[in-house]
């Protein structure tokens, strides 16, 4: 360090580590040194939690927004509630890890669904989840943040829209002296106590909102954890032009909305309308809400790392808001990693707990304290493969995934060749009993009995274990006799086997009565939660990837073409991606059906005739071969087999928390 003269009493001289972080702080007065400054203590590559919980400084912000949502000609405040060390009053600096969320009244956070609690100055006591609890004594501000519209900010919330995320901008901006801020005794307020990185977290909206703030390309949001998170809201009502539901945008924001309905009702039937349920299109309501290719936001513009999780049976958010998010991440060489579970809308902190909160301490101290450890070096995927089995890859999907082809036989077969072109079969769009389709249960009972409403196309057992690892691709040659019809593809895996029950209450954990602690506690906040366990189900049959698409909207989803019935046309859509172990002795198999009853229900099936030209039509499935066997020994004739009967699949729960 060069020398510098002294042209003070008093100066300030810190000790860094290579990794620039500061181990100590002196105050000299001459040559005498004075107290200590506070400083953070790091221990192989690890903070250390030697701040006091009990200590820190609660309190709480508004920060002005750019947006007036609620357009009562004032721009939104957004309620911001702070937990630090009380040593940030002493002059050490700190990175904040932040979770914005828009349930800290309604549903809660966690499995527990924890809500905020506050004195009766109004001042923050209880932070739901554990991130305070741990963070805050290893040196972090902990901020919870009330979504634009909820709790205790001002406005109307748009169930993802530009108003939600660019109030959550707003606070970036502000801990790094791009916005203003208020207390609660209405003077302006600045966050001189932050280094300005900021590391966004959070499971379902929460995370949502880190991928919408990051796509937004804020400097100094350094890294996000999106967990089970939307990135287009677009695919999170519906696919390919098929409806998952009716005039949910408007639902969701009243859900989350705690103040008199009155309030933002103009607002929600605005939503309501600009979504556009009469057709399922994509249009520019939509393209607002897209974090991926946007009107505000893009994933070209992500300037933070990613560390994401997400289930790949998750069927609330499914695995195309991952999936696609880390493509275009992929592309433009954005720092990233990944944890696949087998579970569904089901956090990593109750799937895998202690390596989670082990691997997450190692991620941020390495993004927001820049401390050099060996986060990056690690593996970038860890992927669940079976209940509680879990393999590491240095990519996803499976860098030695090689595509298979599976083709339907006009036997009832798969196969790795094509029939002869021309070789047709067919199936009724039904609209079923209650007009919204046939049941997933119904599409794969009895595979080798014909059935009106399905085609189901059967391998024999496979000699060897087949991982799924990607998105498999759809592609029908399709004819109809109506101007168009929903399609469904399954890729089904038969064969008894214990399984994750991703389906059932729980989305494959059960919640004990025992805890365990992370963290520092107070009397109004502990550290501990309840632990869960594994839940798993004994079953002969699992659906392993869906795919769904409305055939008008083969060529866009932003403009339909309806068929010309007795036409034929080409349609190819990717199915939800997966990771899965297809096992050896296990049989694989292709259902094609109309409107999916259980995923479909917004939509009525249509009751066109879809007829198929099995030589032009197959599934395309990025496989990795247990033992480097061919591809071509994993399917055969299905030979005699009749496969389960009454089968039962329940229809996922919807969970928010």
């Amino acid at each position: 360090m060069p020398r510098r003269s002294l042209r003070r009493t008093s100066r300030t001289l810190a000790l860094v580590t290579a990794g620039g972080t500061a181990l100590a702080a002196f105050s000299f007065s001459g040559v005498a040194a004075a107290q200590a400054a506070p400083k953070i203590v790091v221990k192989g590559g690890l903070t250390q939690p030697v701040f006091s919980y009990k200590d820190a400084v609660r309190e709480r912000v508004f920060v002005e927004s750019p947006v007036d949502s609620d357009n009562d000609g004032k721009r939104d405040r957004v309620n911001v509630d702070i937990i630090r060390p009380k040593e940030t009053r002493r002059g050490l600096k700190v990175p904040v890890v932040m979770d914005a969320s828009p349930y800290y009244d309604t549903a809660g956070r966690g499995n527990e669904g924890e809500k905020k609690v506050y004195d009766a100055a109004g001042n923050p006591v209880k932070f739901p989840l554990y991130y305070d609890n741990y963070f805050v004594p290893r040196g972090y501000a902990f901020l919870a943040v009330d979504m634009v519209g909820t709790n205790r900010s001002d406005g109307c919330p748009v169930s993802g829209g530009p108003s939600d995320v660019l109030g959550i901008k707003a606070v970036i901006d502000w801990l790094n002296g791009r916005a203003t801020a208020v207390g609660a005794d209405g003077e302006k307020v600045k966050a001189s106590w932050s280094t300005g990185r900021t590391g966004m977290i959070g499971k379902s909206y929460d995370g949502t909102l880190a991928n919408g703030v990051a796509a937004t390309g804020v400097r100094g949001l350094e890294t996000i954890v999106p967990i089970s998170a939307i990135s287009s809201w677009y695919d999170y009502s519906r696919s390919n032009g098929v409806k998952y539901s009716n005039q949910y945008q408007g639902w969701l924001a009243d859900y989350v909305d705690s103040d008199p309905a009155a309030k933002c009702a103009a607002v929600r039937d605005r939503m309501n309308a600009d979504e556009d349920d009469a057709t399922g299109n994509y249009n520019r309501y939509w393209k607002a809400a897209d974090y991926r290719d946007g009107l505000y936001t893009d994933v070209g513009k992500v300037r933070a790392s990613v560390f994401a999780f997400h289930g790949v049976n998750d069927l609330n958010v499914k695995t195309d808001h991952f999936s696609k998010w880390w493509k275009g991440l992929a592309k433009r060489g954005v720092t990233r990693k990944v944890w696949l579970s087998q579970r569904a809308h089901v956090d990593p902190f109750d799937t895998r707990r202690e390596k989670w909160v082990a691997t997450l301490h190692k991620w941020f101290d390495h993004e927001l304290h820049k401390i050099r450890n060996d986060a990056l070096r690690e593996p970038r995927a860890d992927i669940e493969i079976g209940p509680d089995q879990w393999i590491t890859e240095s990519d996803w999907p499976a860098p030695k995934a090689r595509s298979l082809s599976l083709n339907p036989q006009a036997n009832g077969s798969l196969a790795p060749k094509p029939v002869r072109r021309g070789t047709l079969a067919s199936y009724v769009d039904d609209p079923g009993p209650r007009g919204n389709g046939r049941s997933e249960g119904e599409m794969v009972s009895d595979p080798t009995t014909g059935k009106p409403f399905r085609l189901s196309y059967v391998s024999g057992p496979l000699p060897a274990n087949a991982r799924l690892s990607g998105s498999p691709t759809a592609k029908l040659q399709v004819t109809l006799d109506k101007p168009t019809a929903n399609l469904t593809a399954l890729l089904v895996d038969y064969g008894q086997d214990t399984r994750i029950d991703y389906l059932g209450a729980g989305g494959g954990i059960e919640t004990l009565a025992t805890e365990d602690c992370w963290g520092q506690s107070t009397a109004e906040d502990d550290a501990c939660y309840k632990q869960t366990r594994t839940k798993v189900v004994n079953s002969a049959v699992n659906v392993v990837a869906r795919g769904w698409m409305d055939a008008q909207n083969r060529r866009s989803l932003s403009d339909p073409t309806p068929l010309r019935p007795g036409a034929s046309y080409g349609v190819r859509w990717e199915t939800l991606a997966q990771d899965y172990v297809f096992k050896k002795g296990h049989r694989v198999a292709l259902v094609l059906a109309g409107t999916d009853a259980n995923y479909n229900a917004a939509d009525a099936g249509t009751g066109a005739k879809v007829t198929v030209d099995l030589g032009r039509s197959s599934i395309r499935v990025p496989v990795v071969i247990s033992g480097g066997r061919a591809p071509e020994g994993l399917v055969s004739p299905r030979g005699v087999w009749t496969g389960p009967s009454g089968v039962n699949l329940p229809t996922q729960p919807k969970r928010f928390w």
